[in-house]
This record gives structure tokens, sequence and C-alpha cells, in this order.
């Protein structure tokens, strides 16, 4: 089993990194393979509704997000990781979820996500609720813990310091693991659900 982590902030050792880390470290101790992504100083663009992906299989912008794609595609969880920036996610990461979500076309059903956000004080949960917002529309369970995925910690290091958050992500690492293994032997007995044939609508009429 494989799971693909993807770092969100700008800094690769710092505190979002450290929770990653935290979390590859139970994954390969339970068995899953776990490799780290770090998109969070690339040069991202946001999305510019092209439909060139629609054609071409895969966006448009040949960066980080067409380098993702094979490997979410192969994974059978992804965990987004996000320093908090006034309240919200790191933009590049966002232009970055945009884009991978937007541009593959394979199915998403039953991979398994997990949102993990770092702050100094405070909007770690606007955070942790916008990007929880790409797995519930993709048919991708979300793994939970003991409390809301987030850790505390200004300079370097300091979100070690957090011992309930580290102890979150950590039991977050293990849920999740287990809830891919157990889709994983679902699946083989029974199959993905049907699903009714989706209707697009809006509300202009």
């Amino acid at each position: 089993m494989k799971v693909l982590l993807i770092n969100g902030s700008p800094r690769p050792n710092g505190n979002t990194a450290l929770a990653l880390k935290n979390m590859a470290e139970v994954f390969e101790a339970q068995g899953v393979e776990a490799e780290i992504l770090n998109i969070g100083s690339n040069a991202v663009r946001g999305c510019i509704a092209c439909n060139s992906c629609k054609k071409s299989g895969k966006c448009v912008f040949d960066d980080a997000v067409n380098e993702a794609a094979p490997k979410f595609q192969e994974a059978d969880g992804l965990v987004v990781a996000s320093p908090v920036y006034y309240a919200s996610a790191n933009a590049t990461l966002i232009a970055f979820l945009d884009r991978l979500f937007y541009s593959t076309s394979f199915d998403k059903r039953m991979k398994v996500g997990a949102s993990v956000v770092v702050a100094r004080r405070g909007g770690c949960s606007a955070t942790f609720d916008e990007l929880n917002k790409y797995f519930t529309i993709s048919g991708m369970p979300v793994a939970s813990s003991h409390y809301w995925n987030s850790l505390h910690g200004r300079l370097p290091g300091e979100a070690q310091q957090d011992a309930e958050g580290i102890a979150t992500v950590r039991n977050l690492a293990k849920n999740m693991a287990f809830l891919m293994k157990s889709i994983a032997l679902g699946k083989e007995t029974f199959g993905l659900p049907e699903y009714d044939e989706r209707v697009m609508t809006n509300f202009i009429r």
C-alpha cells in the first residue's frame, strides 16, 4: 500500500514537514509506503479553466501538478499539509490542489484523504475545513484522529513540543493505515459502490 504526502509549506524542514515526517514514520511501521512531496516553494500557477486536460489527460502547465498526478493515481491515500496563512492554506498549495484534482480524470473513490494544518496560533480550523473539501467532492473517505489534525509552532522544530498535536497526527496515520487496508479488503470482496449517474445542474433557469 502507498500513501502520498503533500507538503504545502515553502520551508521543507519546517513544522509542517515535521508533522509529515511523524506520519511517514508511522505509515512505514504499519507497512505502508510513504512518499513526501514538497511543493510549497514551487512556482505553481492557478487553473485557467482552459479544459486542455480533458483532451490531453494532463494539465497544460507542465509542473509539479503533472509530476504528482501519477503518484496520486497509484496511491491508496493522500495527505495534504499546510501552514496557516491569514486563516487559510498556502496559496501555492491551493493552486496545486485545484489543478491536481481538476486535471486528473482517474477514479478517486475510496482513496483515503487526510489534511494536516500547522499554525503559530489561530486559523487551524478554517484551513482544515478548506483542505478537506477536495476529498469530499471526490468520493474519498476522510480519515480522522482523536482531535482535529492541527499542530502549533512558529520557529522550525517548535511543533515537536506540541505533545497533543504530535499524538494527533501519529494516531491519524494509524487510523488512515487501518482504513486503507480495510477498504482494500472491502474492494476485493464487494467491489466499489455502484453510483447513480451524476446530473450536472445550476441554479439559473
